[in-house]
């Protein structure tokens, strides 16, 4: 499979988005049919797994997580922060924006623990916080790839502007849209 470059960071061209595998394109979900697809798409060459602390309340993570153990060290990790429900367990889309720095230390301790890994390869701000400077945001991130929690940073549904003044206090190797 090709590849690409993200900053330093390099992936396979063809990346597998689990969202739909705990929430959104059903009620039902099948965890074991989950893993099989994302160990099929490992063996085809597939080395990007993007996830989000929001699908299905964390259980997306936790699938992840399960899918990736004994085969970390073959993929490049994503997972994004920042967008959430104010009404947890609730089918309702996540309505709730939180890009302060004490919630982006909180996120990634928990999304590490969901996953089961020590580290994530690609840590993405889901949704911008209009509340907090992306200034503030992105510096408690570097803040983790300080500490060996992430690798690279990334930024979802923003304008190049913003991919500017973030870059400026971190690099940013990779911005996701819809």
């Amino acid at each position: 499979m090709r590849e690409s470059q993200l900053g330093d960071l390099k992936v396979s061209s063809l990346g597998l988005g689990c969202m739909g595998m705990s929430q959104s394109y059903g009620v039902t979900t099948d965890d074991a049919e989950s893993i099989a697809t994302i160990h099929a798409a490992i063996d085809g060459g597939c080395t990007f797994i993007d996830t989000a602390d929001v699908y299905g309340d964390g259980a997306n993570e936790e699938l992840v997580g399960r899918a990736l153990a004994g085969r970390r060290d073959e993929v490049v990790l994503a997972t994004k922060f920042g967008f959430k429900r104010s009404d947890p367990g609730s089918s309702a889309p996540p309505n709730v924006v939180d890009g302060s720095p004490a919630y982006a230390r909180q996120a990634i301790d928990a999304s590490l623990r969901r996953l089961g890994v020590d580290h994530v390869d690609l840590w993405y701000l889901h949704r911008r916080d209009p509340q907090v400077p992306i200034e503030e945001t992105v510096g408690a991130m570097a803040e983790q790839v300080a500490a060996g929690k992430v690798r690279y940073l990334g930024l979802s549904e923003v304008n190049g502007d913003t991919v500017r003044v973030a870059h400026a206090v971190h690099p940013i190797s990779a911005v996701q849209s819809e």
